[in-house]
């Protein structure tokens, strides 16, 4: 079985909904709530982002690049950290999440490679690394951005909050592929 075929489509839905509940319970109750699973796929430890979208502009994403805990409380701790803990945009609202749609990218453990050209636009995230910076930027977005390599390595140094060309002079590039759905797909 490949990566890309490591969960069912019931699984998908299921992380899908779970995330908008746990949004919708944190925000009206503060509560927060891991539920129990028989799925062996949902209890493996995973690296995980959660991503919104509201009218198709980026709301709030936050994630855990590195399998920590496992899939299934990975989406419940960021799912609330998207929402209300990404400094780059206000808490959602409980009357805007009707607003709102939810995409969850699964991530495999990121891989050091050795050249910037050893990245597949389309098929590898990345995380750029120099002096103690770090940035990541999901598979999805050069696709989203149309950029190409050298914009998408460009922007994986702003990210870290280093000078645009900074890969020019040498960083440290880890790639890592990703299973991403959405509710717009899938619900």
């Amino acid at each position: 079985m490949t990566f890309e075929d490591s969960y069912t489509l019931d699984e998908k839905k299921m992380l899908l909904q779970l995330a908008r509940e746990t949004i919708s319970n944190y925000l009206e109750k503060g509560s927060k709530k891991y539920p129990e699973t028989d799925s062996k796929a949902l209890k493996e430890k995973r690296g995980v982002f959660v991503t919104l979208h509201k009218r198709g502009d980026l709301r709030g994403c936050i994630g855990y690049p590195l399998p920590i805990k496992p899939l299934i409380e990975a989406v419940v701790d960021n799912a609330i950290a998207s929402s209300t803990e990404d400094p780059r945009f206000p808490s959602v609202t409980l009357k805007e999440l009707k607003d709102i749609d939810i995409e969850i990218s699964i991530l495999t453990v990121p891989q050091r490679v050795s050249n910037y050209n050893d990245v597949v636009v389309g098929r590898d995230g990345i995380i750029i690394g120099k002096g103690g910076r770090r940035g990541l930027l999901l598979p999805q977005v050069p696709v989203e951005q149309e950029w190409d390599l050298e914009e998408y390595i460009s922007h994986g140094c702003l990210k870290a909050g280093l000078r645009m060309d900074e890969w020019r002079r040498g960083v440290e590039i880890e790639t890592f592929q990703g299973i991403v759905f959405g509710e717009k797909e899938l619900l």
